[in-house]
């Protein structure tokens, strides 16, 4: 029976980025296999400029994300001041990029979006080409080398992540599993959420759940119904770089009506 690592992702605010045009920064409602990757490079400890420890971790993990509620859209607006772009200058710094003169910078507008209260599962195979055990990488969840923030330095975790081997057939089998522990996210949504008087209307989870997942089509649990297959372009190629290549993602909303 193949196993998996299964842990939870919680913070006010996540940011899962996606293609990004001009000055808008958008964030898709879960986490993308890039963010994954990432969290779990800095975990390790791994840095970005080390580009054979990054090949080595993409090319050892499968990834599958059960999304239990997408949190909130909020939206941030920004205004940046930047110095002019000039050919062989190179601004190492913010510093030194306001240390020019400040009729000579610019202002640039931007928005980022992020997902409030959002919560997710998500569920780690491991390839034939790992240089890793999952009992590794359960340990370094639990005692990370680096700082774990959900898709931007300004969102850090603010839950344990609970990180769990379980056996299981399938994806959806793993990513079903119940944490053994108070801190069970489904029974605790509200605490997480930071106050339990809160409306529950508006906290509420929803009655659907949705799950992404690589691989075959009827990986999840074994089905071909599949609501949905696409490309998508969230495979780190290269960290320092911002690069990232193609990959077939399949997911599935299924309705979970009970299960509160």
């Amino acid at each position: 029976m193949p196993h998996h690592l299964v842990f939870r992702l919680y913070a006010p605010m996540a940011s899962w980025g996606e293609a990004a045009v001009g000055e808008t920064r958008p964030t898709a409602t879960y986490p993308s296999r890039s963010a994954i990757v990432g969290l779990i490079g800095a975990a390790l400890g791994i840095k970005r400029d080390d580009e054979n420890g990054q090949r080595q971790l993409r090319e050892s993990l499968q990834v599958a994300v059960k999304q239990r509620s997408p949190g909130l859209l909020l939206r941030d607006y920004h205004t940046v001041q930047v110095p002019p772009t000039q050919s062989k200058v190179t601004h190492r710094t913010r510093r030194e990029e306001l240390s020019v003169p400040k009729e000579a910078l610019n202002t640039i507008l931007s928005s980022r979006d992020y997902r409030c209260d959002g919560l997710w599962s998500v569920a780690l195979r491991l390839t034939t080409h790992t240089a890793w055990t999952l009992d590794d990488l359960k340990g370094a969840l639990e005692r990370p080398r680096f700082v774990l923030y959900l898709g931007r330095k300004a969102c850090p975790v603010a839950a344990p992540l609970l990180p769990t081997l379980v056996e299981a057939d399938t994806w959806r089998q793993a990513l079903d599993h119940r944490f053994e522990s108070a801190l069970d996210p489904e029974r605790n949504w509200f605490a997480l959420a930071g106050n339990e008087k809160k409306d529950k209307d508006v906290l509420r989870l929803p009655d659907q759940v949705l799950y992404a997942w690589e691989g075959d089509a009827d990986a999840l649990d074994g089905s071909e119904t599949v609501s949905e297959s696409s490309e998508v372009w969230d495979e780190p190629l290269n960290r320092r770089r911002w690069q990232f290549g193609p990959r077939l993602e399949h997911r599935r909303t299924v309705n979970v009506e009970g299960e509160r």
